[in-house]
C-alpha cells in the first residue's frame, strides 16, 4: 500500500506511544487532529532519524512535519541546558525564522526543553547570553549563525544531533550558499540532516550531496500534480492600463475593508510610498515590511497583521516566503514577480492548510498579458477578471497632493524610480519590456503631471 493509500486514513492520534504524550496533547490544544500529506509522509522517516529532503508546495505544513520528530528526539535523548544544542534549524529570513520560533515554543508549552532565536537586527551580547545558558534548540538565519559559530566560544554544539534547512532553494537563491557551507564546516558529521524546500533545482541537488548522508530520503508531494497552486485558491489576472493602478488598488482596498490583504510590490520604496499614501491620505488599515526596515518594525508589523482581523499588508518579496499568517483574504500582486517560483510563493501566502480557500489577484499592463501564458507552462491558470473602472477622483487627488505635499512628492519620484530600475532589469524582458513601457502614463501612477528625469535610461 502506497503512502497516498495511507495518508486519508492518518490521525496524529495514531502516534500514541510512539512520540512524547505531551507532544499529542499540545497539537490536539493547537487543534490539529490530522497530518498534512508532508506531514504524513515525512515523520515515520524523521522519527527514525533519517536524513531527509522534503519537496512540497508553500503552506503544506512542512514546519510542524521537522518540530514534531525534532522535539521528540531530544526529549527521548534527556536533553537538558548542560548537553548544549540538538537540533539547530536554518531559516532564510527573519520573518521566517521568527514565525517557526513561534510554532516552536508552542510545541513546547508543557515540554522542558531550552529553545531561543538568534537573527540578524538584534543585540549579539543578548544572543551570547542565551547561547551561554546551553539553547537546546536553536532558530537561526544563516549570517547570524555562522558568526556565532566562528566567535562565541561558549556556542556549544558538540552534542548536535540534528540540523534543519528550511526553504533551501530561497537560501540559496538569497545568496548564503558560502554561509551555509561555512556553517556545515563548523558543524559535527555526526547527525541527521534534514532539508527541505518548494522547488528542488540543480543547486538544492548540490547542497543536498554537501550535506547529507549518501543515502537520504526523498519526499516529494503533489510532484505530478496538474496544478502548481492549492486547489482551495481562486486566482486570475486583472489587465490594467498603467496610469490607473493607484485608483484601482484605492477601489480594491475600499471593497475589502472588512478582509486581509497582502499587496505585493517591487521595491522597498515602492512599499513606503504606497504605503503613506493609504495610511495618511486615505486613513486606511495598512501595515508594510520590507527589508530595509529595521528588525523591531518588521517583528511588530508581522505580529500586528497576524493578530488583525482585517487590513492591509503592503509588502516586497520578504513576506512571499513561509509566513503563515491567518485568514488572509485577498493576495495582490501589484508589481509583476520576476519568475513563476516567487508567484507561486507570493499566493501561497492564502489558502493555506487543508480545506482552506482564498483569492489572488495580479494586475498586467495589457502589453504584459502574455505573462499568463508564461505561467500556463508552470501549470498555474490564471481567469480574467473584471472589476469596473477605477474611480477617476482618485487618480485626481493623488496628482493634487504630489503638487502641494513636499514629503510625498519625494517618496513618490524615489518609489517611481525604484519601480523602473526594477521594470527594467526583470529578467523577462519579452514580456516586461521597459522599451514598451510609457514612462509619462507610468509616473502619473505616481502623482506627477510630467515625467521626472530618468538619467539610467538613456539610450547609449
Amino acid at each position: 500500500m502506497s503512502a497516498n493509500d495511507i495518508y486519508p486514513k492518518c490521525t496524529f492520534s495514531m502516534l500514541k506511544g510512539k512520540i512524547d504524550c505531551r507532544i499529542l496533547s499540545t497539537l490536539r490544544q493547537m487543534g490539529f487532529q490530522r497530518p498534512t500529506r508532508i506531514q504524513a509522509q515525512a515523520m515515520p522517516y524523521l522519527l527514525q532519524q533519517k536524513d531527509l529532503i522534503g519537496a512540497a508546495k508553500t503552506g503544506s505544513g512542512k514546519t510542524l512535519a521537522f518540530l514534531i520528530p525534532a522535539v521528540d528526539q531530544l526529549i527521548k535523548l534527556g536533553f537538558t541546558l548542560k548537553h548544549g544544542t540538538g537540533c539547530i534549524i536554518l531559516s532564510p529570513t527573519r520573518e521566517l525564522a521568527l514565525q517557526t520560533f513561534e510554532v516552536l515554543k508552542r510545541l513546547l508549552t508543557d515540554i522542558d526543553i531550552s529553545h531561543c532565536l538568534i537573527v540578524g537586527g538584534e543585540k549579539k551580547n543578548k544572543d551570547v547570553s542565551k547561547l551561554q545558558k546551553g539553547m537546546n534548540i536553536v532558530v537561526s538565519t544563516p549570517g547570524r549563525l555562522l558568526d556565532h559559530l566562528q566567535t562565541t566560544n561558549t556556542f556549544n554544539c558538540k552534542n548536535l544531533k540534528c540540523l534543519i534547512i528550511d526553504e533551501a532553494d530561497k537560501l540559496l537563491e538569497s545568496g548564503f550558499e558560502k554561509h551555509v557551507n561555512g556553517i556545515l564546516e563548523k558543524l559535527p558529521n555526526d547527525k541527521q540532516t534534514v532539508l527541505f524546500s518548494a522547488t528542488i533545482d540543480d543547486r538544492v541537488k548540490n547542497l543536498a550531496r554537501l550535506a547529507l548522508r549518501s543515502d537520504p530520503i526523498w519526499i516529494t508531494v503533489d510532484d505530478d500534480a496538474k496544478r502548481s497552486t492549492v486547489s482551495g485558491l481562486q486566482q486570475g489576472y486583472y489587465i490594467c492600463p498603467v496610469e490607473k493602478r493607484m485608483a484601482w488598488l484605492y477601489k480594491m482596498l475600499k471593497k475589502c475593508k472588512k478582509l486581509k490583504v497582502m499587496v505585493f510590490f517591487s521595491s522597498c520604496k515602492s512599499v513606503d510610498f504606497h504605503y503613506e499614501f493609504f495610511r495618511v491620505n486615505c486613513k486606511a488599515i495598512v501595515s508594510s515590511i520590507h527589508g530595509r526596515q529595521s528588525q523591531a518594525k518588521r517583528k511588530e508589523a508581522y505580529h500586528g497583521f497576524v493578530e488583525a482581523q482585517n487590513g492591509a499588508l503592503f509588502c516586497t518579496d520578504v513576506a512571499a516566503r513561509g509566513l503563515d499568517i491567518p485568514s488572509v483574504d485577498w493576495i495582490v500582486q501589484y508589481d509583476p514577480p520576476t519568475d513563476p517560483k516567487e508567484y507561486i510563493h507570493r499566493v501561497g501566502r492564502t489558502a493555506r492548510g487543508m480545506n482552506s480557500k482564498g483569492n489572488a489577484v495580479i494586475l498586467l499592463r495589457p502589453e504584459e498579458e502574455e505573462f499568463v501564458k508564461f505561467l500556463e507552462n508552470e501549470k498555474v491558470y490564471l481567469d480574467k477578471y473584471t472589476f469596473g473602472d477605477p474611480p477617476a477622483d482618485i487618480q485626481e487627488f493623488l496628482q493634487k497632493l504630489i503638487k502641494e505635499n513636499g514629503v510625498m512628492k519625494v517618496l513618490a519620484r524615489k518609489a517611481f524610480l525604484s519601480f523602473l530600475r526594477c521594470y527594467k532589469n526583470h529578467p523577462l524582458k519579452s514580456i516586461f519590456n521597459i522599451k514598451n513601457l510609457d514612462l509619462q502614463l507610468a509616473s502619473k501612477a505616481f502623482g506627477f503631471d510630467e515625467t521626472p528625469h530618468v538619467d539610467f535610461l538613456r539610450s547609449k
